[in-house]
């Protein structure tokens, strides 16, 4: 559905004048717009720090030296970098884990009686094979534990993959009820100007002459909708952008949406105004083909 449609002569647009908005039609598509506008922003950010979080861990792997071989941690990074396809080896001592432990056990952190062992984070070449490096760390220290970093992380991303889906389905719900409020629109306004389209047949007029009145009037109502909605998400995300940015410092690094992500969501009001003229004028034209 394009906006030549709606383009009417001067002289046709006065039997039915688009100036004065129609306050329930624009303020359910200011609505709509406004909470699919927030809802997309939140799906958009999750997928990306889904993305972030498995891109940084699917090359890392986890070490981990038991307590009793906390002596042979300085040969065991050796032996670990010493490993075709390892890029770096960063090394957390039993002392170090014991103090991080002291924050939620307290004294119990530093008792003998309480195994820590001592962790190795690997980070493997791009092209490198981690079972292959996995299966190397295993010979050099048959001791030690290994495992992937995106394995311990995969039951988060399939949390925050749900919720993408969900703020999908919402937006595709709301979708659904926006163009469902403007078959109501629709209809209200035709059986308003009742008299006006029985006249306007009188005189020859077509239904699909008779429909372009009704879908620029929709179509102004639906406009200045979006541009309220938006206008609200704006001052909305911009309020929270800073917040959800602290809170999602740990997983991303850099703003929670790209340049792309705003393109989407600048296009959700466009996409808002082109359904509510074209579900308006398939319900106009098939209500004047069934009574007229």
């Amino acid at each position: 559905m394009t906006f030549d449609r709606i383009r009417i002569p001067g002289s046709e647009s006065r039997l039915l004048p688009a100036e004065k908005l129609h306050g329930p039609t624009v303020a359910v598509t200011a609505i709509m717009t406004f909470a699919m506008i927030v809802v997309a922003a939140a799906g958009l950010a999750l997928a990306n720090a889904a993305s972030i979080v498995t891109a940084g861990t699917e090359s890392k792997l986890v070490v981990q030296v038991p307590a009793a071989s906390a002596a042979r941690l300085p040969g065991a990074v050796a032996a670990v970098r010493a490993i075709k396809g390892v890029r770096a080896v960063t090394s957390v001592s039993e002392e170090e884990m014991r103090e991080t432990l002291e924050r939620w056990l307290g004294s119990a952190a530093a008792s003998k009686d309480l195994p820590v062992p001592s962790l190795l984070t690997v980070e493997i070449e791009p092209r490198a094979n981690a079972s292959t490096v996995g299966a190397g760390i295993r010979k050099a220290i048959p001791e030690a534990g290994v495992s992937a970093q995106s394995a311990q992380l995969k039951p988060l991303v399939r949390s925050i993959r749900g919720l993408e889906w969900l703020a999908l389905s919402l937006v595709f719900l709301m979708s659904t009820a926006t163009a469902a409020a403007i078959v109501l629109a629709a209809r209200g306004a035709l059986d308003t100007h009742r008299s006006t389209v029985e006249i306007m047949h009188g005189i020859g007029a077509t239904d699909i002459q008779v429909t372009r009145l009704f879908e620029r009037k929709i179509a102004v109502d639906a406009i200045a909708g979006a541009l309220a909605g938006l206008a609200a998400a704006v001052v909305v995300l911009l309020l929270l952008g800073g917040a959800i940015a602290a809170a999602a410092g740990d997983l991303i690094a850099g703003a929670p949406l790209g340049i792309g992500d705003l393109l989407i969501l600048a296009a959700i009001p466009v996409a808002a105004v082109i359904l509510a003229v074209a579900v308006a004028h398939i319900t106009l034209l098939k209500a004047l083909r069934a009574t007229l």
